[in-house]
């Protein structure tokens, strides 16, 4: 599969593949769906009747994962809603659980969505949140831009919060520069 920019590393997919499949996920929530790269690496995790459901604000960038996930044969798991996440994670709720969410929308919103994702999640489910290091810059650290604080923001929101046990990771890879993501347990 090609990798498009701004995207997660295909080791990053792979990683992320095998800890869908590591927590048994049968639906997974994505928030932000971009060009559905990312999707697909869940999807593919899925068994044959499971589901992602992927958020994606833009509509040119929901047209555009769709076609990626219909290409990767991957159109009967995965379905892309368009519209702001807050707007549509409360219709989410008669869809929950969810075993496993990844958040890899606009940081700045980052903790309301990690409200959301222990709403819409069970316990023993995974909560992944891509990017909290930015340009090598952790949440300690953050630069100056709304971002990187809604980065920093999220992240001592989950070593804090009392339901989740998290841990980051660093990657340096070609595409992406250093960067960083968390991933959380629900307890």
């Amino acid at each position: 599969m090609d990798h498009p920019g701004g995207q997660i590393s295909p080791s990053q997919g792979k990683l992320f593949q095998v800890l869908a499949i590591t927590c048994g996920a049968r639906k997974i929530l994505e928030i932000g769906a971009m060009a559905g790269y990312s999707g697909v690496w869940l999807a593919r995790a899925l068994p044959a009747d499971g589901k992602l459901i992927s958020l994606e604000i833009d509509p040119h960038y929901a047209k555009l994962a769709r076609a990626t996930l219909a290409a990767a044969g991957l159109s009967e798991r995965a379905e892309v809603r368009v519209g702001a996440a807050l707007d549509l994670l409360p219709g989410l709720v008669s869809e929950a659980p969810f075993d496993m969410i990844f958040l890899d929308a606009d940081k700045i919103n980052n903790t309301r969505y990690l409200e959301w994702a222990l709403t819409l999640s069970r316990p023993g489910a995974l909560i992944i949140a891509d990017n909290i290091v930015r340009h090598g810059r952790t949440y300690q650290n953050p630069q100056p831009d709304a971002s990187s604080a809604g980065a920093a923001e999220y992240t001592r929101a989950i070593l804090e919060h009392p339901r989740l046990l998290s841990a980051a990771l660093l990657s340096d890879d070609v595409y992406n520069g250093i960067d960083g993501f968390s991933i959380s347990v629900v307890r």
